[in-house]
């Protein structure tokens, strides 16, 4: 009996494994074909871009028939057809094609003479989406963070100007815009015609007024305003609106964001803005160079096409991965942190840089506590996926006044708008872009405090007219760094500013070469 029953137990586990290993042996999985040419693709740039991309390309100097606008051929998408499962999406930029396959497919596959390379996906992107307070009343305090998310960017500078972002295309890559042309913030978008081309890369159906309302939130945070009351700086732009992900956190692949970029540089985008990093555990910190990611790729070729690419830095400040992630590590794009409006200084949800390969990052940083429009009302969430599309606002409005500049050429503007340049810093980048910058009304700088050398000693010492007095306000603090020889930071801090003699150094403590740079109101 006890024999019998060890036969059967046997054979069980016999099954058990031949099972697994089957299932192991012939389990789909999803794969980017890269494939190694184009030869005999025709291409007619007039009939693929809308006449905004063709602009772009003219006033920027980029050739019309640049091969990675080329088609992916034919020939080679319906012979792998022929081999795997299904396939989804392709990429033009990267010659490339997205496809459900198992292991013996992509084996076989890799024989053909025409397959590159094979790149197995499994990334894991999350929106920079914090959390969300759903109270649709707005008490005294949500009131002045409305009116301060845009004001500490100086608002009233391109008011005075006239300057709304008009002209400008910014496409949005979210998770779902539910209700957008019913919303109240919005309206102005849908009646003015400006909303110009939606598109759903999760389902590829044009509708994208469904899914998770982040989406929604985050273009108001761009161009919206109620009652006369702007939540974003860019109401008077167009938009493009790109659906990308299916719910807050998915478990999803970079397919749709190369699939977004591509198509928001064929429909004219001018700006993109993007909450989206991908911080999986297969990568490792000292990964985040700008170059491993598809998507951080991507985001520097649409660069190259002179696209705007604003990104979120990531709400990873609090966990163990700490860093921004990608495509945020991209060296083309305009990386955004989050600051809190309480204090004007970072908010430790957000992301810190620099990149692995020691690039700074964040450029600039906004508010990432904000008063945003969801789908019933104002409302009082936070997240980097906020600070991005209110400086997305900022940068078309700024562009609006100097159309006659190229993207990187803004990129570079934008950042010395920041309040603390040339001062930066791991955690704000160049700071706040501020709009007197680019319309003139930028004040005389006034030295706020004196640099003392007593022997081996630097004080950093307030001037009497700067100094308040033990009265604590948001500028009160004094930002100081320790850069060395190579002009990446060792160190740096934020300090308030209690008395007159705020910072002691012993330059004995710190080798030849090194320097030490202070910030304190406006002064570097």
């Amino acid at each position: 009996m006890k024999n019998s029953s060890l036969k059967i137990l046997s054979k069980a586990l016999l099954f058990t494994f031949l099972l697994s290993f089957c299932q192991s042996l012939f389990a789909q999985n999803k794969y980017w074909v890269f494939f190694t040419d184009k030869d005999g693709e025709s291409f007619n740039p007039y009939e693929y871009f809308d006449i905004k991309a063709i602009d772009r390309r003219i006033q920027n100097g980029i050739s019309l028939y640049d091969k990675t606008d080329f088609p992916v051929k034919k020939e080679y998408i319906n012979r792998i057809s022929e081999e795997v499962d299904s396939i989804s999406n392709h990429s033009r930029w990267f010659n490339a094609l997205a496809v459900y396959a198992n292991e013996n497919q992509i084996q076989e596959i890799l024989t053909f003479p025409f397959v590159k390379n094979v790149k197995q996906m499994d990334y894991y992107p999350v929106l920079a989406y914090y959390q969300a307070d759903f109270d649709t009343t707005l008490k005294s305090k949500q009131l002045e963070i409305l009116n301060r998310q845009t004001e500490i960017m100086g608002r009233k500078y391109f008011e005075a100007k006239g300057i709304d972002g008009k002209g400008i295309r910014i496409a949005v890559f979210d998770g779902g815009f539910p209700s957008f042309t019913e919303n109240p913030a919005l309206q102005h978008i849908v009646k003015g015609k400006r909303l110009i081309k939606t598109w759903d890369f999760t389902r590829n159906k044009e509708n994208v007024f469904h899914g998770v309302s982040h989406g929604v939130m985050v273009t108001s945070c761009i161009g919206g305003i109620i009652n006369g009351k702007k939540i974003g700086l860019a109401t008077g732009a167009e938009f493009l609106l790109a659906k990308t992900e299916v719910r807050t956190e998915p478990f999803s692949e970079e397919e749709n964001w190369l699939a977004a970029v591509e198509w928001a540089d064929k429909n004219g985008a001018d700006i993109i803005n993007s909450s989206l990093g991908y911080i999986h555990q297969r990568y490792f910190p000292e990964q985040m160079d700008g170059k491993i990611s598809l998507v951080s790729r991507a985001a520097n070729l649409a660069a190259k096409k002179g696209i705007l690419v604003v990104n979120s830095a990531g709400n990873a400040g609090n966990s163990k991965w700490k860093i921004i992630g990608a495509p945020a590590d991209a060296d083309s794009i305009i990386s955004v942190g989050g600051i809190n409006p309480s204090t004007n200084y970072h908010t430790p949800f957000s992301s810190y840089g620099p990149t692995a390969d020691k690039r700074l990052k964040p450029n600039v940083c906004a508010f990432g506590h904000v008063i945003a429009a969801g789908k019933k009302g104002l409302k009082s969430t936070q997240g980097t996926s906020f600070s991005s599309p209110l400086v997305a606002g900022f940068a078309a409005c700024a562009w609006q006044m100097n159309r006659d500049k190229n993207n990187m050429e803004m990129f570079s503007e934008i950042q010395k708008s920041g309040n603390l340049y040339p001062y930066f810093d791991y955690a704000h980048g160049y700071g706040v872009p501020q709009a007197k910058y680019f319309t003139g009304d930028n004040p005389k700088i006034l030295p706020t405090f004196d640099f003392i050398e007593e022997d081996s000693i630097v004080k950093v010492v307030i001037k009497d007219k700067f100094f308040k007095n033990n009265n604590y306000d948001n500028s009160n603090v004094l930002y100081y760094n320790i850069q060395n020889k190579n002009g990446c930071l060792e160190k740096y801090f934020i300090i308030s500013v209690d008395e007159k003699e705020v910072l002691k150094i012993n330059i004995n403590d710190y080798k030849e070469g090194k320097k030490l740079n202070v910030h304190y109101i406006n002064y570097h």
